[in-house]
């Protein structure tokens, strides 16, 4: 008995030490799509699971409990062959806060450039520095993506080594018909969300990322009137890009992301606090200039 007891708490803790970095959220819809098995949208929807939390995406060891949370929703529109389909996908990533039950929202964007093809069962297979499809690449470019931006929040810089990954994705897919990978397919894509995190002249936008989360929210718990000053502070990051880049894409995801939080977090601020924030969020968010009202209000 004595034996078999070891062996399980060898199995656990090996286990333990290997966790992969994900626990990641899969659905598939395709709630427009008439007349088709749906066996093929719930097979697609385990090998996407399957993809994401089962495969080791680096060599850190994570403990169960530090695993990665998000969610990608991928919403079926149109079948246009019996293996080809095309739809949105929608990447939520989030991040703990550190002594609360709280997550930040890191990244909330919906990918509507996203056409692929799919045999039901089909392996999914990936390797780097190869373009093996556009499901797979795409799932594997979010991943790096979700790596870096978790990691910028908790280190500075910290997400380097997965935005060079994510970037050497987009190119091995520059020889590919599949949208959402170039530059002239558009300025909101994956080329121009890897290529604004990689921009060095866009560094404000990543030190932000964690003065925000680290510095801010992080001691928040035990020090909320410090914690709230140290975010307010990271806001003149984003002042800064919105100055230098007013469209760009990763300020538009990052306020996406943060405009809520922000809201609620300076809603219990002082006087002061609450107008400087309010004023700062409506020059660099104008199109949503009016919610931010909401912070003087409370």
């Amino acid at each position: 008995m004595k034996k078999i007891f070891l062996i399980i708490l060898f199995s656990i803790s090996l286990f333990h030490l290997r966790a992969q970095e994900f626990l990641c959220d899969v659905q598939v819809t395709a709630p427009t799509v008439e007349g088709t098995d749906r066996r093929v949208f719930d097979a697609l929807q385990e090998a996407m699971y399957d993809f994401m939390n089962n495969r080791k995406w680096s060599n850190i060891n994570l403990k169960i409990e530090e695993r990665i949370e998000c969610t990608m929703v991928l919403t079926i529109r149109e079948r246009i062959s019996s293996d080809e389909f095309k739809g949105s996908l929608n990447i939520v990533l989030r991040r703990p806060v550190y002594k609360t039950s709280y997550n930040s929202v890191l990244l909330n964007y919906v990918d509507d450039n996203f056409q692929f093809r799919y045999i039901e069962n089909q392996p999914l297979d990936y390797s780097d520095n190869t373009y093996s499809s556009s499901l797979t690449s795409t799932m594997a470019f979010y991943a790096y993506i979700f790596l870096g931006l978790d990691f910028d929040s908790f280190s500075p810089f910290g997400g380097d080594p997965f935005y060079q990954a994510a970037e050497a994705i987009v190119n091995t897919a520059q020889n590919a018909n599949d949208k959402g990978w170039k530059a002239f397919d558009g300025t909101k894509n994956r080329y121009w969300l890897v290529e604004n995190l990689r921009n060095a002249a866009y560094k404000p936008m990543r030190q932000f990322m964690y003065d925000y989360h680290r510095q801010g929210f992080d001691i928040m718990s035990e020090k909320p009137d410090e914690g709230r000053i140290a975010i307010a502070n990271s806001l003149s990051l984003l002042e800064k890009m919105y100055h230098d880049r007013p469209g760009m894409f990763l300020l538009q995801l990052v306020l996406e992301a943060k405009r809520d939080e922000i809201i609620q977090v300076f809603s219990q601020g002082s006087p002061q606090e609450k107008t400087k924030v309010a004023n700062l969020m409506r020059e660099i968010d104008p199109a949503n200039s009016s919610l931010y009202e909401k912070i003087i209000r409370r």
